[in-house]
């Protein structure tokens, strides 16, 4: 077959147009979608709001139309210049850290979710993965993105009649979306490869711009590959096993060579999530070669400078591969490392558990020496989950650390809201959403202009969902009196609540319909009717979720309720758009707590709609009586009982609160204590659950820590590598004989006041190692009901001298709150000169 390449013709007055269709920028940009959709409307809708699609589907006549209006003409050369001089700012990372200008992530996921005609993402993995890049080119934080490009990307879900979901995997036309083949010097695409149990896979590298932010992209699908290679970047999350471990190693090798391959060398790798895990392997193999180190040396580099962000406690989002599928994917590479499978193995699975298969999350955390959770109660939550790997270390003490998500602004608000909030609150809401005080502005905003726009997205929304709808039927085909019927589906002055989730079991979308009189009370009100929204995706293997969704159109049908509940159908980002900027109520019913953060309801707040959450992931941090309102306070024993106590205060909430407060008008029509919520939410939720805030938390908190840690390693010929893997293997060999002898200090009822100190003394056998390789702590703070020490404090204690064959040391307690406290005595391996660099370490309690 031979092949032939067609651009689309662009006049050369309107060359700047084709420049801001190829950067993923226009997609946070109204001022630049409008130059699109200005130019057809009815083609933009046509090509999927896909501008370079779009571009190549206009006749010449209508090109030539556009390049000989002036109004036009200068319009894109403002949305392109202020492109450039956005792209070119310094930016907040160049004002606030110039001195590390040399760093750059690479960051790793299997998803981006940048925009819905890019379809390479699935969900909220992805989703956070693309405003993570976003904000990273707003703030110009210096990161690339490292993915796969999946020829069907995620599956297109389709209903029959009776709501079982089927699965389509319509291809990509990467032709007509803004990706691009990376070149070598001779022009030809660059490639990489990879062995996978002795098959070498060859990949092409695509590039995406998003914003100043690149990101590359592997494809297996060429001519250099058998058939079953090609099919692994065929479709995201799908396939057995091996493709699953393909598509791994594709992504954590493939992407490390594919870096070097572009000339770009990185110098910190952050994981998001654990698929990408296998970077590490590739990291340590190109340190052994180029550096001449030890597999131990390079490892230490490699720790150092790596970065891992664990996002769910369920399975699923913690791959695990069986020990003979892993064994024969991984054992060339470990063999090339002069280690053995056995030693890869080990990072990979609980202490003491030789016969767990190979877990990603575990591989990951015991590689990274930063990693953090998704919200503080996911950090508490994973911590627990993964004790095991810290063996002498309580659970607060743990390395996994919180950094909450949060959500794009400018991505996720309707354009008519961020038209009035930039009125009222200056452009400062685009450039600084972080700043608390630009969103304390919003108070300024007069009700009634606030309610307008409100209104209008919420019609917007109610007309989205009837064309959906008419689009199902038409397929299914309905005759012409259903067709009609869609006319008078939903109505845009009601009460409108929003449910739009991945269909797990454990999210429970079907938990509003678990009481079926109480709800269709709500609906069919005469005077405050609600009317539901739901869309979302099950898994293609998980025929439980399919089950809850076939259920929910079962009671659309059976109670002939579907003018007041609408499921909408293929659930993507531009469904989500629709939903969060136009609801009044986003409903999330989690079992807790297994919501690691969840982003959706943070998209709905900007646009002025309220929670009604679980009180799990992110919501935990964020809700406040004046903000929405909470259900399920704590996690249930019993998931029977738990989702009967959590149904019973969600209706009371609905018919005691909600919807009496959203009906209740003043004279003008307003519902002012609803319109005062909705400010507060905007305000409070706004300034904090947004990725400009977590992006430079990334940066301060985990990205320039190992950026710097690293370069440290690898200073004068990675000196210090080699002594900290020395100094390791050293700390490792004489532990068993470190312990502590004895503790002198207060017990029981001593009659001590407060204001007053404890002197404790601590002696040890640090089995040849010295007080400099080892200190001693004191785990000191107030006693819980289980005796355990919660949220206390760890005191140094000093090293006084040496008795015989013990070490001495001192440590002085502030008794600075009366009550029954505790404390506990350890000695934990410290490096003398790396302190932060090196991690985990051994610990000996008394």
């Amino acid at each position: 077959m031979r092949q032939i390449e067609v651009r689309p013709s662009i006049p050369t007055e309107l060359r700047h147009l084709e420049e801001l269709a190829r950067n993923l920028w226009h997609s946070w940009n109204w001022d630049a979608i409008e130059l699109f959709v200005r130019l057809n409307p009815a083609r933009w809708v046509r090509s999927g709001q896909n501008p370079l699609a779009m571009l190549g589907d206009l006749t010449p006549a209508e090109l030539a139309r556009a390049a000989r209006d002036e109004s036009y003409l200068a319009a894109v050369e403002r949305v392109h210049r202020e492109m450039l001089e956005q792209l070119g700012a310094r930016g907040w990372y160049g004002d606030a850290h110039a001195q590390d200008a040399d760093m750059l992530v690479a960051y790793f996921c299997a998803e981006f979710g940048i925009d819905s005609y890019v379809p390479i993402y699935s969900g909220g993995l992805g989703v956070l993965a693309g405003d993570h890049l976003k904000s990273a080119s707003d703030l110009a934080v210096p990161v690339v993105g490292v993915g796969l490009l999946y020829q069907q990307g995620y599956f297109r879900q389709v209903l029959t009649t009776d709501g079982f979901q089927q699965e389509r995997y319509p291809e990509n036309d990467w032709f007509n979306l803004p990706v691009r083949l990376e070149r070598g010097a001779d022009g030809t695409p660059a490639m990489v490869s990879v062995d996978m149990a002795g098959e070498t896979v060859h990949a092409r590298i695509w590039r995406i711009d998003v914003g100043r932010v690149p990101v590359l992209l592997l494809d297996s699908n060429v001519e250099e590959n058998s058939a079953d290679a090609r099919r692994i970047t065929a479709a995201l999350y799908a396939g057995d096993r091996e493709v699953r471990i393909r598509q791994e190693l594709l992504l954590g090798v493939g992407g490390i060579r594919a870096l070097e391959a572009v000339g770009m060398r990185p110098t910190v790798y952050h994981m998001n999530e654990g698929h990408s895990a296998f970077l590490t392997l590739e990291r340590i193999r190109v340190l052994m070669k180029e550096a001449g180190l030890s597999f131990h040396e390079a490892r230490e580099v490699s720790l150092a400078s790596s970065v891992f962000t664990t996002h769910t406690p369920v399975p699923a989002g913690n791959e695990v591969f069986e020990q003979p599928l892993a064994q024969r994917y991984l054992e060339p590479l470990t063999e090339e490392l002069g280690i053995s499978w056995g030693e890869v193995l080990a990072l990979a699975q609980p202490p003491g558990e030789p016969d767990a298969p190979f877990g990603m999350t575990p591989y990951a955390l015991r590689s990274a020496a930063v990693s953090n959770g998704v919200s503080a109660l996911h950090a508490e939550v994973s911590r627990s989950m993964w004790r095991g790997l810290w063996p002498g270390l309580p659970d607060v003490e743990m390395p996994i650390a919180a950094i909450t998500n949060g959500v794009h602004t400018r991505s996720w608000l309707s354009h008519e809201m961020e038209e009035l909030l930039v009125r009222y609150l200056g452009l400062g809401l685009l450039r600084q959403p972080g700043d608390h005080s630009v969103w304390g502005r919003i108070a300024s905003i007069p009700p009634g202009e606030l309610w307008r726009v409100h209104e209008a997205r919420r019609e917007r929304l109610v007309f989205f969902a009837r064309q959906r709808l008419l689009d199902r039927l038409r397929r299914l085909g309905a005759g012409s009196a259903a067709l009609r019927e869609t006319e008078e589906v939903l109505d845009p002055k009601l009460l409108t609540i929003g449910f739009a989730r991945r269909f797990a079991t454990y999210k429970r979308a079907a938990l509003v319909f678990s009481r079926p009189e109480r709800l269709m009370a709500l609906l069919t009100d005469p005077e405050r009717p609600v009317q539901l929204l739901i869309a979302g995706k099950a898994h293609p293997a998980d025929s439980e979720g399919k089950e809850v969704i076939r259920s929910l159109i079962r009671f659309i049908q059976e109670h002939d309720v579907g003018h007041r509940v609408v499921f909408l159908e293929d659930y993507d980002m531009n469904v989500a758009r629709y939903l969060v900027q136009g609801v009044d109520v986003w409903l999330n019913t989690p079992r807790k707590p297994y919501e690691a953060s969840g982003t959706s309801g943070m998209k709905a707040a900007a646009n002025g709609a309220l929670n009604l959450s679980v009180l799990d992931g992110w919501w935990d941090e964020g809700y406040e009586p004046e903000v929405g309102w909470a259900v399920g306070r704590e996690p249930h024993a019993d998931d029977d009982e738990g989702d009967r106590l959590d149904a019973e205060e969600l209706y009371a909430l609905l018919e005691q609160e909600i919807v009496p407060l959203f009906y209740e008008r003043d004279r003008s029509g307003l519902p002012r204590e609803w319109i005062g919520m909705m400010k507060s939410s905007m305000a409070r939720i706004g300034a904090r659950f947004n990725t400009h805030r977590m992006v430079q938390e990334y940066a301060e908190r985990s990205y320039l820590p190992a950026h710097r840690a690293g370069l440290t390693m690898a200073a004068y010929d990675y000196a210090d590598a080699r002594r900290a893997s020395a100094w390791r293997a050293r700390v490792i060999s004489a532990w068993p004989s470190v312990k502590v002898e004895s503790v002198d200090g207060a017990d029981g009822d001593s009659g001590l006041r407060v204001g007053e100190w404890v002197r404790v003394e601590i002696r040890g056998r640090l089995g040849g190692l010295s007080a400099d390789d080892v200190v001693a702590e004191v785990r000191f703070g107030p006693l819980d009901a289980d005796r355990q020490i919660g949220e206390g404090a760890t005191v140094p204690a000093s090293h006084v001298g040496r008795e015989g064959a013990e070490d001495v040391f001192v440590a002085e307690l502030p008794l600075s709150r009366s009550g029954r406290l505790g404390y506990a005595v350890r000695l934990v391996a410290r490096h003398p000169d790396l302190p932060g660099a090196i991690a985990p370490v051994p610990v000996a309690w008394e």
